[in-house]
């Protein structure tokens, strides 16, 4: 190598970085221990980059996206450190290091472990959630100095795991101050997203980041409470219970015929079972609607004795006659109890009046066929068996 090669090797004239990769955030210009840059080069700054020159450890000039000459003039911070004017007039030494500002976009985050939240109507809940970010360095000299040091180069890759651990805590901070239902999450993304860049942007802050974008693409609750909630689901959609005990009653009927090792006796087991919930569910179900029903349907009981000389009385509901003692009305599968047909209050024994309200409790009726009078609301005329409905 001639004499000349040499000196133009260890003297640089283009100080420039051409960025090949999706992810370098900082990028440290190549030079030998022998290499300086030459007075007068050509420095190049690209869009989205930012060009800083440290020397001896100090940032010394920052330049946006140009092309520069460098000299005295145009490296007033670096002259002024290293006086190198007055010393060597056709070359200096000082690190250059190239900062990507453009934005790192489709970043993923997700909850590790899952977030805890006291939720009104489901109780404690272990929450998971994923979405995306888009970040970019907005203040390259104060990221210099809090996170690249003196590294070569610096990747996404090596500040991620720390920002998704700002995110996840952040996340968390925001569904807690947000006390949404469990249930109405979904319904919320933007809102909590809006929120939660706020306050990511302000942690971001400290390392000169800002946080571009964020989006919260899901937030699961657990499997237990999925089901449940997909338990009412279907209790909703299926309106009429009645009908579909009746329905399950069928299915158990069909199972237990299709199985071969059952035989008649898992049939009638069977039909056991699916008639048992059957009834219990419209007793439940009747039970529970029995304060609701109208003074019409809640007339008195009148007892009648049968031919074998058992007490029966009418069902205050619909006027069929059982037995006395029994809780439910076998027909409609209403409640025995015998309630005022004024104030719905619970009567003791065979009184005229309520005791609460004074409403007298006999409703007196003629037969339009006999002309009998009879009391109550029987459906048909106890003298003659005339419809009293007609």
């Amino acid at each position: 190598m001639g004499l000349f090669n040499f000196i133009k090797g260890e003297f640089l004239e283009v100080v420039h970085w051409e960025d090949d990769s999706q992810d370098t955030m900082v990028y440290k210009f190549p030079m030998t221990d022998k290499q300086q840059i030459k007075e007068n080069a050509q420095l190049i700054v690209r869009p989205s980059q930012v060009a800083i020159f440290v020397y001896q450890g100090q940032i010394a000039d920052v330049y946006e996206p140009g092309k520069y000459t460098l000299h005295t003039d145009t490296m007033p911070i670096l002259t002024s450190l290293s006086n190198w004017k007055y010393l060597l007039e056709n070359h200096f030494k000082t690190d250059v290091y190239f900062v990507n500002t453009k934005q790192f976009i489709n970043q993923k985050w997700g909850t590790t472990n899952p977030i805890m939240l006291r939720d009104a109507e489901f109780g404690i809940l272990r929450l998971r959630g994923f979405g995306v970010y888009s970040f970019r360095v907005d203040e390259p000299v104060t990221f210099l100095k809090e996170v690249f040091g003196s590294n070569k180069f610096y990747t996404v890759d090596k500040i991620n795991e720390h920002l998704k651990s700002l995110i996840v805590s952040t996340v968390t901070d925001s569904i807690a101050e947000a006390k949404i239902p469990a249930i109405d999450l979904a319904m919320q993304y933007d809102e909590i997203g809006m929120m939660t860049q706020t306050k990511i942007d302000e942690r971001f802050s400290v390392y000169g980041l800002t946080i571009s974008d964020f989006a919260i693409e899901n937030i699961s609750l657990p499997e237990s409470v999925e089901q449940a909630i997909d338990k009412r689901t279907q209790m909703g959609a299926l309106g009429d219970m009645n009908k579909y005990m009746q329905y399950q009653a069928a299915e158990a009927l069909r199972d237990a015929a299709q199985n071969e090792g059952g035989g008649m006796a898992g049939m009638g087991a069977g039909m056991g079972a699916g008639m048992g919930i059957g009834k219990m569910m419209t007793d439940a179900m009747n039970q529970a609607n029995t304060p609701q029903n109208t003074p019409q349907n809640t007339t008195s009981n009148n007892s009648n004795a049968t031919d074998n000389g058992s007490k029966r009385v009418n069902c205050p509901s619909c006027q069929h006659q059982v037995e006395a003692g029994v809780k439910f009305c076998p027909e409609c599968g209403a409640s025995m109890k015998k309630m005022c047909i004024h104030c719905q209050a619970e009567l003791k024994g065979d009184p005229k009046f309520c005791p609460e309200c004074g409403g007298k409790q006999a409703l007196e009726g003629t037969c339009s066929k006999c002309g009998e009078t009879y009391e109550g609301n029987p459906k048909f005329c106890p003298h003659c068996g005339e419809s009293t409905k007609g």
